[in-house]
């Protein structure tokens, strides 16, 4: 059970500091990274993929400091990883479509996590985004347009 709690806190700090650090910082002081995300892009890497390493690199080191006696560290290290694993599938490969393995979502809660991320992206601008979390978003997209 110990375990668990961890991974979970992990993974939910992971998603409350990834809406706080996308909203404050990506689209503040380090927009110039970011905006690559912002913009079409042919190539499989952006600029933007750099906070992707630094999430990564947080995760391993906090891994690596609680692997001997599996601690609080190693857990939230792993709860970490599985957002980012989450976060891979959800925003690369389902929302932008960075590798053609899944279709759109016709319904449900990807489909609403989908809607809300398409409503980040109509602003190419640094201050006019909505909806900075990638599992915690307004509840509006998830109600069924017709």
């Amino acid at each position: 059970m110990y375990a668990v709690m961890f991974v979970v806190l992990g993974f939910v700090l992971m998603e409350i500091s990834g809406w706080f650090i996308h909203k404050y910082i990506m689209h503040g002081p380090l927009w110039n990274i970011h905006k690559t995300h912002h913009q079409h892009n042919s190539g499989i890497f952006e600029l933007n993929d750099l906070f992707s390493l630094a999430f990564g690199l947080i995760a391993v080191v906090l891994i690596l400091l609680g692997v001997e006696n599996l601690d609080a560290r190693f857990w939230i290290g792993i709860g970490i990883s599985l957002y980012g694993m989450s976060y891979f599938v959800i925003h690369d490969i389902l929302i932008h479509r960075r590798k053609k393995w899944m279709k759109k979502p016709k319904s449900g809660f990807l489909m609403g996590l989908f809607r809300a991320h398409q409503a980040h992206h109509v602003s190419r601008k640094r201050d006019d985004a909505v909806s900075f979390g990638l599992f915690f978003v307004p509840l509006r997209y998830f109600k069924n347009k017709k």
